[in-house]
This record gives C-alpha cells, sequence and structure tokens, in this order.
C-alpha cells in the first residue's frame, strides 16, 4: 500500500523522506513474486472512467478523466446501466501497484498509478471522493478506472468540486491499509489486554510465530466510515472473539481449524474480513468517523485482537519509503506466513454460503477436541 500515514496523536514524525529505489535497484520484495504469482492484497469495485461523463460544462460528453478533462463546475453522471468490476491489487516486484490475478480487469503484473482523487457534490449535497487509477494495459493502452471512496449512485448528477493529485496516494493508503480501530484490545507479551489507542512504540506484544515483539511505529487517522472505508464488525463469539471486533476491509484472519469446514485441505488458513460479511454476525459498518490504528513491526506479524490472531501491517516498498527515515526495518526476503498457500478468496467461500459460521465451527471444533 502506499502513502503517508499522518498521526494527530504525535506518535510520528512529522517530517517523512520519500526514498524512491535507484536506477535499475530491485526491491528485496521482488523474490516473493516466483512463488506468490501477484496474489491479490486489494480487490475494489470500480468502474470504466467512460462510465462517467459530463452532462455540461467544458467538457460535456466526455468521460471523468485528468487534467484538463476534470474541470471544476463542470456536471458528471454515472450511467444507469454501469455495472461495476473487480480491480484486485498487489504490490509489483520493485514496487508500486500492479493488477494481480484474480481481476476482472487488465493482466496480472500491468501497472496501476493512483493518479488523482477528484471530490464530487450531489444533488442532496452529500460529497464523494472518486480515485483515479491509470492502468497501463499491453492490449489497449493507457486505461483509466474511477474508484468511488462513497457510494456513486447511477441516474445522479454530480458536480466536480475539485481535484488533487497531491493527495490521492494517502487517499489510497486510507481505504488500504490494515488497521486496528479505537476500542480493539490487543494482547500483550504478558497475556494482558490493552485497547489499541492506548499502546506506545517499544510496547511488546505477543505474536503468534515469534513470540514478545516490540511495536516499532503507530500510525493514527481519523477517518470517514463510509464506503469502502467502512469497517467490518465481528460480533462478539463469532469466530471466538472476546468482544466485538472492528476491523478494516483488507484486513486479514488467520484461522485454525481442525475440521475443514471450508474445503480447503489445510487446517491453517488466512481469510480477509470483508469476505466473511453476512449481514448478521459480520457486518459493515458505515456512518459518522472512527479513530484507526496501523502497527508496524520489525517484520510482518500474526498478533491478537479480541483473542483473533490476526495480521499486522504489511509494509510494502512504497510504504517503507514513506516512514520516518529513523526508522529501520529489515527487508522482506520471504512470503509472511505463507499466505500464497493458505489465503482464502471469494471463489473458496462463496458456495459455501456462510463462511463465518463455518469458520467459527472449525474453530470451536479444534477447542473441544484439544
Amino acid at each position: 500500500m502506499i502513502g503517508v500515514f499522518p498521526s494527530n496523536a504525535g506518535r510520528v514524525p512529522p517530517a517523512l523522506t520519500v526514498a524512491p529505489l535507484r536506477p535499475n535497484e530491485v526491491h528485496p520484495r521482488a523474490v516473493l513474486y516466483s512463488m506468490s504469482d501477484f496474489a491479490p492484497l486489494f480487490r475494489f469495485k470500480t468502474f470504466p472512467a467512460r462510465a462517467v461523463q459530463a452532462l455540461s460544462g467544458a467538457n460535456e460528453g466526455d468521460a471523468l478523466g485528468l487534467g484538463v478533462a476534470a474541470i471544476p463546475g463542470d456536471v458528471y453522471r454515472l450511467a444507469r446501466d454501469a455495472k461495476p468490476r473487480r480491480l484486485t491489487i498487489c504490490e509489483g516486484p520493485s514496487g508500486g501497484q500492479v493488477v494481480a490475478r484474480g481481476s476482472d480487469v487488465g493482466v496480472p503484473g500491468e501497472a496501476l498509478t493512483i493518479a488523482d482523487c477528484h471530490s464530487l457534490m450531489g444533488e442532496a449535497g452529500e460529497m464523494v471522493e472518486v480515485l483515479v487509477l491509470r492502468h497501463d494495459s499491453a492490449a489497449d493502452g493507457t486505461l483509466l478506472h474511477l474508484l468511488p471512496l462513497s457510494p456513486l449512485k447511477p441516474g445522479t448528477e454530480y458536480e466536480l468540486i475539485g481535484s488533487s493529485r497531491a493527495t490521492a496516494p494517502d487517499r489510497f493508503a486510507d481505504i488500504a491499509s490494515v488497521s486496528f480501530y479505537a476500542g480493539t484490545h490487543l494482547t500483550l507479551a504478558s497475556g494482558a489486554q490493552r485497547p489499541v489507542e492506548e499502546l506506545q512504540v517499544g510496547d511488546m506484544l505477543l505474536t503468534r510465530d515469534h513470540g514478545p515483539r516490540p511495536i516499532r511505529w503507530i500510525g493514527h487517522q481519523t477517518r470517514r466510515a463510509v464506503g469502502v472505508g467502512a469497517p467490518i464488525r465481528i460480533a462478539e463469539g463469532t469466530l471466538n472473539a472476546a468482544r466485538d471486533l472492528r476491523l478494516s476491509p483488507h484486513h486479514r484472519l488467520f484461522i485454525w481449524q481442525r475440521r475443514d469446514e471450508i474445503g480447503t485441505g489445510r487446517s491453517e488458513v488466512l481469510v480477509k474480513a470483508e469476505l466473511l460479511v453476512n449481514g448478521t454476525t459480520v457486518t459493515r459498518e458505515e456512518g459518522g468517523h472512527i479513530d484507526s490504528y496501523q502497527l508496524v513491526f520489525d517484520g510482518n506479524e500474526i498478533i491478537f485482537a479480541e483473542g483473533i490472531a490476526v495480521e499486522s501491517l504489511l509494509v510494502t516498498a512504497d510504504l517503507r519509503a514513506r516512514l520516518p527515515a529513523e526508522l529501520t526495518l529489515a527487508p522482506e526476503t520471504e512470503d509472511p506466513f505463507a499466505a500464497h498457500k493458505v489465503e482464502v478468496d471469494e471463489t473458496d467461500l462463496s458456495p459455501l454460503g456462510d463462511a463465518a459460521a463455518r469458520l467459527t465451527r472449525a474453530r470451536r471444533a479444534s477447542r473441544e477436541t484439544d
């Protein structure tokens, strides 16, 4: 993921240094790609730029685009028959975003750029931010995809208020980051539980694979809980959660199942929170604002939130370049948790119905058996 995670809690130095790779330098994480084969880190519903056209203004009849193709005051509308397409994204071998496998758009490995962020105002005064992703397609040349950060309603007229290329990467980071939300209890090395907002750099947390490990960096934002940024709520008891647990949509949970309830043929699985939504015990909570926190360790770790094993923030090449210059981290040289082998996606879960209920049974079966 990319972008600076600014802190309004004073935990991150205000001056962050961007240090791009040198020419012809290959980032250490490039070794992962022979193993993971462009496994998706993020999945978003996007529209082709041509689905949003100007009804009036300087660009009347044209698609919402970049630069002079997006003039404040122009009025746009999403076509009534527009259908969103899934765009999957992962980190490229030398950093940056590329199309991942399983995407409805593009070919795995094709470059993506977070090119702009447009602010639109709807007929009722509602504000919608739309990210523009530039896609370098081998077959079709340069394409633009629109990623609305909150619902963009077909047939509704929206006036373009302004655009900001400078903040676009940060807005993408907001929705792509693996975050914990205020009130979530994490397990310390001592076994005690502490709310994430009370943690400090240097606190020792219990990790699944490496025992006690110190927190190296904490990011903090207050963000709107709408659209793709709305948290996923896992109700107390589901997956044996000790309390209600709220996670970011792309947050991966590590689940041990003694009885294979989902037909993967293995006991360990990683699954993104958003793929467990069932409308009852796992829901998407929209509305208002929420405080979010990201935790960085020396490496990507599995830690414990409300008793459930979940991952910490994965430091990609883009994020590493935007962390404080004095924060030194060892480069990732292997696939954390063998994620490419144990992660399940919607193709594994969709035929099963309520995956959350099945995985809860699998976890309880393991406890009863142990």
